[in-house]
C-alpha cells in the first residue's frame, strides 16, 4: 500500500513539534474533502503557555463554541501537567470531555526508536492520523522485524485502523504516547452529544420527556395501610435520592432528533447518564469493523485475538474517597455494599441506574426471594419445635426404647458383626422424629405453594420494575454475530468460494448477516459434530458423577466392614462412615462444580451460538443440567435407593462378591437424608462464599499487583502519584456475567423446595445465607469488578423456567420423600388397618419380619457371639411372611398394603399441590391491576402530550415574523436547531462524518 502524500496541518494549542513518525502512519488515510479541525481546550503543559493562536481561525459557517474539541489527543502523561488543572480524573485532559469508554492494551517496543522526537518535545495531539512533516531517514519502519516485533506491529496496524474507524463513527478518542519500552496504554473514548442522540435514536433508548403525572394511588383503605407501612419501614430505607419522590413519573418516549421539543434538554452533558452514554459508545465498539483483523466485527473480536486487553466504562469515581463529595458509586457503598446495612432494603433504582437493568433486576430478584424465606423460616422452625415438643410423646421411638421389648436383631454384616437389640438403636430413633412428623407433610405442601407464590409475585414484581424502569414494550434488539461464528462462516466460505467471493463477505459484512443464504450461515451440518460432541460428553459427565457416587457408596460399605472387625469402633461405625462420606461427597462437588462450569463453556463454544444470548442460555442449561446432577445425585441416592437393594437375611446383595449394600437405619433413612443435605448445603454455601467468591478474587488481585510492580517499564512514579480512574478500574476483576451468581441461587433453591420435607431448617439456613450474600454480590460489583456496560432487558430470561421447573420437580420429589423415604405411610397404614386400638402402640413390631438363623449361608454366622442364650430367631425390618409360613420370606399383605398406599399417597399429593398451584397462580394476576391501569393512562396521556406539543410547534411557526423577535427569538432558535440537527451540520463536520461511516 502506498503511502499517501502528507500534507500540512495547523499544529493545535500546546503542540510546539511535529508528530512522531508513528503517528505518521497511523490509520494509513488522507483528510476527507472539508473536514474541518475544532480548537483544543486541554491545559497546556508550563513553559507552552506563549504558543502560538493561528489554529483558532474557523471554518466558513462554523460556530465560536465552548463545546468545540479535536477529534483526537495524543497526550505523553510523562509531561508534567499543572494539578490546578486536573479537576476530575474522569474527563479528558481539558477537564470538560467526559471519559465515557476505555481501551486497554499492552505494548512492547523493538529495540531502536529513532523516531522519538527531539529531547524536550513530548506533548503531541494528532487529528485523524495526519503530519505535516516526513518522517526522518532510518525511521522504525527500517528496522528489520523479529517474529514478536512482527506480531506486535500487525497488532499495533490492527489498534490504529480501529480507533481511526471509531473516528469516523464520531466518538473521539484521547491516550497517552509509548514513551516506555513496555507498559498499558488506555485509550480514552468521549461520545460527543451528536453521536449520542444518533444513537440513542437508533437504539430507541427511552428518555424521559417533559410531562410527568401523578401516579394513581391506592383506595383509602389501602392508602391507610401503605402510610403506615411506610413509617414502621422508614429505618429500613436506604438514603438514596431515588426513594425521595415516588408519586410523579415522568412519561417517557424513545429519544428521536426530530423531536427534540418533547424532551426537558436542560444540559446535554448530563442528559444521558454515565450509564446510557457507555451503552452507547459499547454497541459502536461491537459493530466497528477493522478490515486487518480479517474484517472482524466489534471491540469483543479484537479482545478476543489479544489485540486489546480489555474494554470498560469507568466507575463513577471512588466508594472510598474523604470528604462529602457524593457520587453514586460512593451512595451504592454506604448505603448497600456494607455488611453493617444488612438490615436495610436495596435500592433498587439506584442500581438499576448504575449498572443497567439486567443487574438490577437480578438483585431485585434476590431480594425478593431472601423476603420470601423469612415466612418459609419461620414455619420451619415452627415445625422443627413441633418435633421437639412431641418427641416424648413419639409412641414408636418409645417402643424401640424400651429394653424390655428386647427385639434381637440380625447382623448387620457377615461374621464380625454379631446380633444387636434393637434398643440400642433408640438415640437415632428419637432424632428421626424431629423431621419425621405429620408436621413435615403439611410443611412440604406449603413449601409447594410458596414456590408457586414467589415465582407469581416476581412475575408481577417484573412487571412493576419493568413499568417504572420504562421496560414495558421494549423490542428484542437484534444481536451481532459472535466472533467465532464470524470465523466458522469465513472458514466455510473459504472452502466453498473463491477469493473474490470471500472478498465480497469482508466488504460487506454488515449486509451479508441480513440475507439467509445458506453460504453466509452455519447449517445443521456444520453443527452436526459439535452436537454430537455435546452429547456424548454430557452423557460422559452425568456418567462420571454417578461412578463417583457408586466409588462413595463403595467406599461406605468397605469401610463399615473394616471399622466392623475392630471392637472398640465396631459402635460408632455409622457415625464415622456417615460423617466421612457426606465430606467425601461435599469435596467432590466443589471441585466437579468448577470442572463442570469450564466444560459446560468449552461445549457451548463448540456448538458456535450465533449470537451472545444463544450462547448464554446453551451454556446456561449445560452447566445447569451438569450442576443438578453433580449437587443432588448423593442426595437422591439416600433418599430413594439407600436400602432398597439389600436383600434379606440368608439372600443379601453382594458387592463385589465380599460386602453387602449398606442398609438404612433402623429409624430410617430420613436422618441420614437431613445430615447429608444439610452438610453438602451448608458446605457449600460457606466454602463457596468464603473462598471462591471472596478469596480468590483477593489472591487474583494480588497476584496481578505483584506482576505489575515486577514487570519493568510497567510502573513510573510520577503516574503512580496521580493515579487515574481508569488505571484504578483496570487494576480490579473483569466483569464476567450474572451466570454465577444465579447459578449459586438456583441450586439453593432446590435443596429448599426439593427435599425440605426431610429438612424443614433448610429455608432457615437459605435465609441467614442469602442476608449475607446480598451484601456480599454488591460489595462485588462496587468494589472489587470493573464497571459492567448496562444491558437493557425485560425479564430474568431462562432462569425464571428453571426456577419454574424446578419448583413442580419439588412436588413430585417431596411426595416421593414423605410416600418412601419416611415412615408416614406405614405409620398411617398400621394405624388405621392393623391397630387394634387405633394407635400406634405395636407399629415396630409390625414393621418387623422374622428369620430362622439355621438357615444363615455357612460362614455368614457371627463369630464369638455376645448374646447369653442361644438365638433362634433374629428379626430384620422388612414385610415378608415368617419362616413357619407356607411361602416363608416372600412379601406378605401388609407389604403390598404400604405400598398400593405410598403410591396413592403421591398421586393425591402431587395432583392436590399442583391444584392449589394452578389456584394461586390464577388469583395471583401476573401483572398488577394499578400498573395495568397506569400503562393505559401513560399511554393516554402520551397522545395528549404530543398533540399538545405538535400544536404549539405549528402554532409558533405560523406566527408572523416580527412577534417572532425578543424573547420569543432565543426559545425558537434552540427548538428549530434541536428539531433538524442534521440541517445545520456543515460539510465535514463531525456529525456528517459519523453518519456517513456508522454501520446500524
Amino acid at each position: 500500500m502506498a503511502t499517501p502524500r502528507l500534507q500540512d496541518i495547523p499544529l493545535l494549542p500546546g503542540s510546539p513539534r511535529r508528530l512522531s513518525p508513528r503517528a505518521v502512519a497511523r490509520g494509513g488515510q488522507g483528510l476527507k474533502q472539508g473536514q474541518q479541525y475544532l480548537k483544543v481546550l486541554a491545559p497546556r503543559a508550563p513553559g507552552l503557555q506563549g504558543s502560538s493562536n493561528h489554529d483558532t481561525s474557523q471554518l466558513p459557517g462554523e460556530e465560536c463554541s465552548q463545546g468545540s474539541s479535536v477529534i483526537n489527543n495524543y497526550l505523553d502523561t510523562n509531561e508534567p501537567v499543572s494539578s490546578g488543572a486536573r479537576v476530575s480524573r474522569m474527563h479528558f485532559y481539558d477537564n470538560q470531555r467526559k471519559v465515557d469508554y476505555v481501551l486497554a492494551y499492552h505494548y512492547r517496543k523493538r529495540g531502536a526508536h529513532p523516531s522519538q522526537g527531539l529531547p524536550g518535545q513530548s506533548l503531541a495531539i494528532v487529528s485523524n492520523g495526519e503530519t505535516g512533516k516526513e518522517p526522518p531517514a532510518g525511521g522504525s519502519q527500517d528496522i528489520e522485524l523479529g517474529r514478536l516485533d512482527a506480531l506486535e506491529e500487525e497488532r499495533r496496524e490492527q489498534r490504529d485502523e480501529f480507533e481511526h474507524n471509531l473516528m469516523e463513527a464520531g466518538l473521539e478518542l484521547e491516550k497517552d504516547l509509548e514513551s516506555k519500552s513496555q507498559g498499558s496504554i488506555f485509550v480514552r473514548i468521549h461520545a460527543p452529544w451528536q453521536v449520542l442522540a444518533r444513537e440513542a435514536e437508533f437504539l430507541k433508548i427511552k428518555v424521559p420527556t417533559k410531562k410527568m403525572y401523578e401516579i394513581k394511588s391506592e383506595g383509602c383503605i389501602a392508602k391507610k395501610f401503605n402510610e403506615i407501612l411506610q413509617k414502621l419501614s422508614s429505618p429500613l430505607k436506604p438514603r438514596v435520592p431515588e426513594h425521595s419522590n415516588n408519586k410523579m413519573k415522568n412519561l417517557s418516549y424513545p429519544f428521536s432528533r426530530e423531536k427534540m421539543y418533547l424532551y426537558n434538554i436542560q444540559d446535554k452533558d448530563t442528559f444521558f447518564d454515565n450509564a446510557t452514554r457507555s451503552r452507547i459508545v459499547h454497541e459502536i465498539l461491537k459493530r466497528t469493523a477493522c478490515s486487518r483483523a480479517n474484517n472482524t466485527m466489534g471491540i469483543n473480536s479484537l479482545i478476543a485475538n489479544n489485540i486489546y486487553e480489555a474494554a470498560y466504562p469507568l466507575h463513577d469515581g471512588e466508594y472510598d474517597s474523604p470528604g462529602d463529595d457524593m457520587n453514586d458509586r460512593k451512595l451504592l457503598y454506604q448505603e448497600w455494599a456494607r455488611y453493617g446495612v444488612f438490615y436495610k432494603f436495596q435500592p433498587i433504582d439506584l442500581i438499576r441506574k448504575y449498572f443497567g437493568e439486567k443487574i438490577g433486576l437480578y438483585f431485585a430478584w434476590l431480594g425478593l426471594y431472601t423476603s420470601f424465606l423469612i415466612p418459609s423460616s419461620v414455619i420451619g422452625v415452627i415445625v422443627f419445635l413441633y418435633g421437639c415438643a412431641t418427641i416424648e410423646e413419639d409412641i414408636p421411638s418409645k417402643e424401640m426404647c424400651d429394653q424390655q421389648n428386647a427385639f434381637t436383631m440380625c447382623p448387620l454384616c457377615d461374621k464380625s458383626c454379631d446380633y444387636w437389640n434393637l434398643s440400642s438403636a433408640c438415640g437415632t430413633a428419637r432424632a428421626s422424629h424431629l423431621f419425621d412428623n405429620p408436621a413435615t407433610v403439611f410443611f412440604s405442601i406449603f413449601m409447594a405453594l410458596w414456590a408457586t407464590m414467589f415465582l407469581e409475585n416476581w412475575k408481577r414484581l417484573q412487571m412493576r420494575l419493568g413499568y417504572f424502569w420504562d421496560l414495558t414494550g421494549i423490542e428484542e434488539e437484534e444481536e451481532h454475530s459472535r466472533p467465532e461464528y464470524e470465523t466458522k462462516v469465513r472458514e466455510k466460505m473459504l472452502k466453498q468460494s473463491d477469493k473474490s467471493v470471500v472478498q465480497k463477505l469482508g466488504t460487506n459484512m454488515t449486509e451479508s448477516e441480513d440475507e439467509d443464504d445458506d453460504e453466509d450461515k452455519l447449517s445443521w451440518r456444520d453443527r452436526f459434530p459439535g452436537y454430537l460432541i455435546n452429547f456424548v460428553s454430557i452423557l460422559f459427565m452425568i456418567a462420571l458423577t454417578f461412578s463417583i457416587v457408586f466409588a462413595v457408596i463403595v467406599y461406605r460399605i468397605t469401610v463399615a466392614a473394616a471399622l466392623s472387625l475392630n471392637k472398640d469402633t465396631r459402635s460408632n461405625v455409622r457415625v464415622t462412615v456417615t460423617a466421612t462420606a457426606v465430606i467425601i461427597n461435599l469435596v467432590v462437588i466443589l471441585i466437579l462444580d468448577e470442572i463442570y462450569g469450564a466444560v459446560a463453556k468449552w461445549l457451548t463454544k463448540i456448538e458456535v451460538p450465533k449470537t451472545e444470548q444463544t450462547f448464554e442460555e446453551r451454556l446456561i442449561l449445560k452447566a445447569f443440567l451438569l450442576k443438578f446432577v453433580n449437587a443432588y445425585s448423593p442426595i437422591f441416592y439416600v433418599a430413594f435407593f439407600k436400602g432398597r437393594f439389600v436383600g434379606r437375611p440368608g439372600s443379601y446383595v453382594y458387592v463385589f462378591n465380599d460386602y453387602r449394600m449398606e442398609e438404612c437405619a433402623p429409624g430410617g433413612c430420613l436422618m441420614e437424608l437431613c445430615i447429608q443435605l444439610s452438610i453438602i448445603m451448608l458446605g457449600k454455601q460457606l466454602i463457596q462464599n468464603n473462598i471462591f467468591e471472596i478469596g480468590v478474587p483477593k489472591l487474583k488481585k494480588l497476584f496481578r499487583k505483584l506482576k505489575d510492580e515486577t514487570e519493568p517499564g510497567e510502573t513510573d512514579s510520577a503516574h503512580s502519584k496521580h493515579s487515574e480512574q481508569w488505571d484504578r478500574d483496570y487494576s480490579l476483576e473483569p466483569y464476567t456475567g450474572l451466570t454465577p451468581e444465579y447459578m449459586e441461587m438456583i441450586i439453593q433453591f432446590g435443596f429448599v423446595t426439593l427435599f425440605v420435607a426431610s429438612f424443614p431448617l433448610a429455608p432457615v439456613f437459605a435465609l441467614l445465607n442469602n442476608v449475607i450474600e446480598v451484601r456480599l454480590d454488591a460489595k462485588k460489583f462496587v468494589t472489587e469488578l470493573r464497571r459492567p456496560d448496562a444491558v437493557r432487558t425485560k425479564d430474568i430470561g431462562i432462569w425464571f423456567d428453571i426456577l419454574s421447573g424446578i419448583g413442580k420437580f419439588s412436588v413430585i420429589s417431596n411426595a416421593f420423600v414423605i410416600a418412601v423415604t419416611s415412615d408416614f405411610i406405614p405409620r398411617l397404614v398400621y394405624q388405621y388397618a392393623y391397630s387394634h386400638n387405633g394407635t400406634l402402640h405395636g407399629f415396630v413390631n409390625h414393621t418387623l419380619s422374622f428369620f430362622n438363623v439355621s438357615q444363615l449361608k455357612e460362614g455368614t454366622q457371627p463369630e464369638n457371639s455376645q448374646f447369653d442364650e442361644e438365638v433362634q430367631f433374629c428379626r430384620f425390618k422388612d414385610y415378608r411372611e415368617p419362616p413357619w409360613a407356607p411361602n416363608p420370606y416372600e412379601f406378605s399383605k401388609q407389604y403390598w398394603s404400604v405400598l398400593s398406599a405410598r403410591l396413592a399417597f403421591v398421586i393425591i399429593f402431587q395432583n392436590l399441590v399442583m391444584f392449589l398451584s394452578v389456584l394461586v397462580d390464577w388469583m395471583i394476576p401476573d401483572i398488577p391491576t394499578d400498573i395495568s391501569d397506569q400503562i393505559k393512562k401513560e399511554k393516554g396521556l402520551l397522545v395528549d402530550f404530543f398533540l399538545k406539543e405538535e400544536h404549539e410547534k405549528l402554532k409558533l411557526m405560523d406566527e408572523p415574523a416580527p412577534s417572532r423577535q425578543g424573547g420569543a427569538h432565543h426559545s425558537r432558535r434552540s427548538r428549530a436547531a434541536s428539531s433538524a440537527p442534521s440541517s445545520r451540520s456543515q460539510p465535514g463536520s463531525i456529525a456528517s462524518s459519523g453518519s456517513q461511516h456508522t454501520n446500524v
